[in-house]
């Protein structure tokens, strides 16, 4: 039987525990896991029967986190580790080697910049960032080392919405894989398989798990990828010698890349997800739908009443009308364009300070997501380390902040921004 996402949302990947009748998912605290007897053991190892071996592969807690969020993907299958960063890795890990590079939208999250920028040349990757408003631009910077495509659905912080049908025909054309980060729209808003993604990345600590408690990242594989079809991922379509000559694509098809990276990925890099985080997540993804609708619903009248205010510059809310993106809101995220976007405030750098010290209501916290109403200055934080133009690029200017609207009252949000609006530009 084929289940609605909300149905998905609650029972997806999780079954009653076999041992007691648990109805929610228990929390497997064990590092190992008892074979029934040496030829159990070597299946598992040579990977012809699913089952556990180590918790830092494997773990039943995790393991249902994974298949619930793979279900509200519409994927074959998800891998969960310890954050976003590390999902993000996860996702290159198969792909690239020393001199290869990824194609990165400029508009990413400060941190995801900062990663391509600077971190994966420790490994002897690179990126080379462009304007994915631009196919042609995309396009323009594939070159014979580029080994896959990096964007975020809904833009993080500016809110910005990524096409992703037109990505994904510039992906398909050069065949490579488009990584689409799906944090900030989630599931519920957008399903970015469906417009052609390969692998979604998640930063579970989002609004997945909805509540600030959990640091987690989830990859997603569509497993309709041909690793085979070209010489460029060897990982996956020749002998792997990081696991005993497997050729991973051809003897496992769809779900390789998902295997891959478990087998090698998470036993040699290590970023397992803790059972606790995975169950605190599984939770949280009980009200997704519920959440989503309320965020989204409170960021559209907060915008409505931003932009209407004269002490402010410009909202780059996707759900407003005004906003260049709108159209391809509706498209991209008919449930709605989520409840994450930028406020230019007059005054400049220093009035923004003083708002986010002026808050009562609002978290000042590097965070989103959350069902509280968080606020932050990326230019002073989250986007500190990048360059002045760089910043402006990623939607952070100096005269930016981000707002990141919970689920609480949207009368009290607002007269929270209020009075801060008005201890700023006094």
């Amino acid at each position: 039987m084929t289940h609605q996402f909300d149905t998905l949302a609650i029972h997806a990947g999780t079954a009653p525990d076999p041992a007691t009748g648990a109805r929610q998912v228990p929390i497997y605290q064990t590092t190992a896991y008892v074979f029934r007897d040496a030829d159990h053991a070597a299946k598992l190892f040579n990977l012809q029967e699913v089952g556990y071996i180590y918790s830092r592969l494997t773990n039943p807690t995790i393991s249902a986190l994974a298949n619930r969020v793979c279900a509200l993907e519409g994927g074959a299958g998800a891998i969960c580790c310890s954050s976003g960063h590390a999902a993000q890795i996860m996702a290159l890990f198969p792909l690239m080697a020393p001199g290869r590079n990824v194609v990165a939208s400029t508009r990413l999250y400060g941190g995801t910049i900062q990663q391509f920028s600077n971190t994966i040349r420790k490994f002897g990757w690179s990126a080379k960032f462009v304007d994915f408003d631009d196919p042609k631009a995309i396009e323009a910077a594939i070159d014979g080392d580029t080994r896959a495509i990096f964007c975020e659905t809904i833009c993080n912080p500016g809110g910005a919405i990524s096409d992703l049908d037109a990505i994904a025909r510039v992906a398909d054309m050069a065949g490579l894989p488009l990584i689409v980060d799906n944090t900030t729209a989630t599931p519920y808003l957008c399903r970015p398989i469906e417009h052609g993604a390969t692998l979604v990345v998640h930063s579970a600590t989002k609004y997945l798990t909805g509540n600030g408690t959990v640091t987690g990242g989830i990859v997603v594989d569509s497993g309709k990828f041909n690793w085979s079809a070209s010489d460029k991922f060897p990982s996956l379509s020749a002998p792997e010698p990081a696991y005993h000559g497997m050729v991973f694509h051809p003897t496992l098809g769809g779900m390789a890349f998902t295997f891959h990276s478990i087998a090698i990925g998470l036993r040699d890099l290590g970023m397992t997800m803790n059972p606790q985080g995975a169950h605190y997540t599984l939770m949280g993804i009980e009200t997704l739908s519920l959440r989503m609708q309320r965020h989204v619903e409170n960021a559209k009248m907060v915008a409505e009443w931003l932009e209407k205010d004269p002490r402010v510059e410009k909202v780059t809310y996707p759900g407003l009308a005004s906003n260049p993106y709108h159209a391809l809101a509706r498209k991209i995220t008919p449930n709605g364009a989520g409840a994450l976007f930028t406020v230019a405030v007059k005054g400049g750098y220093e009035a923004c300070v003083k708002l986010v010290d002026s808050v009562k209501l609002f978290s000042h916290v590097a965070n989103l997501g959350d069902t509280r109403s968080l606020i932050i200055h990326p230019a002073s934080t989250t986007h500190r380390q990048l360059s002045e133009d760089a910043q402006v690029a990623a939607g952070a200017a100096a005269n930016v902040i981000r707002l990141s609207i919970g689920i609480e009252d949207v009368r009290d949000i607002i007269a929270d921004l209020d009075q801060a609006l008005t201890a700023a530009t006094q």
